[in-house]
């Protein structure tokens, strides 16, 4: 699969807000009963950001390969990633360009689902997502497994549409939205970090938006 491309006005642009520091405000993390996390304001509607590239994946197309450091592999069609357990989950979205929307409705399979099926070895600390696009993200196990994360197929109760990363993507509630793949098919174990698209444009290994963990 070839990698998007790091020169495009998107990657230029993002880069340099990681170089210029933008949207930091410098405030402390608001009360973890409070919703709305630090440099964040409310939307309602549910902006499109992505590399540029829109890729064709039907239904029909689909798959889901999770591999690497785990005892049982699978690999899904969409007929077969929809006959696993479904769950709901109601959750809120922080995008690192400062936007936030609450009380979004996501259907499909929890991230811990998934795992209690592939079982990831003891030497797993990380999780690689790939997307059909060719875009990649990191993240440590314990985020992956959090208990409002799902691999979702749906949104308000129909078809995650193509240009919100339909048929699936995952969904990280509380990280930053880039660390929630579009168009997701493949889903790696590693024991080791490795760094996706963004982490390697200036943006922050985890993305914590409590913590305001924008860039590196």
């Amino acid at each position: 699969m070839t990698e998007p491309s790091d020169e495009t006005k998107l990657t230029r642009t993002k880069r340099k807000w990681a170089a210029e520091g933008k949207f930091l405000t410098g405030k402390v993390a608001r009360a973890e009963h409070e919703r709305l996390p630090p440099g964040q304001h409310l939307v309602r509607d549910w902006p499109i950001l992505d590399l540029g590239m829109t890729p064709q994946v039907s239904e029909q197309s689909f798959r889901l390969d999770v591999t690497g450091a785990v005892e049982h592999p699978v690999s899904w069609n969409f007929s077969q990633f929809k006959a696993q357990r479904q769950t709901s989950f109601v959750t809120d979205i922080h995008c690192v360009t400062t936007w936030s929307r609450y009380d979004n409705r996501w259907d499909g399979v929890s991230t811990r689902d998934l795992l209690d099926i592939v079982m990831p070895r003891a030497e797993a600390r990380f999780v690689e997502l790939y997307s059909s696009d060719g875009y990649t993200t990191n993240l440590t196990i314990e985020d992956f497994a959090a208990e409002d994360a799902i691999v979702a197929h749906s949104w308000e109760g129909k078809p995650l549409t193509r240009d919100h990363g339909g048929p699936v993507r995952l969904v990280v509630p509380h990280l930053y939205f880039w660390k929630s793949a579009k168009w997701i098919n493949r889903i790696h174990f590693l024991d080791r970090n490795k760094p996706g698209f963004w982490e390697r444009n200036g943006y922050h290994d985890r993305g914590d938006p409590w913590n305001e963990e924008r860039y590196s």
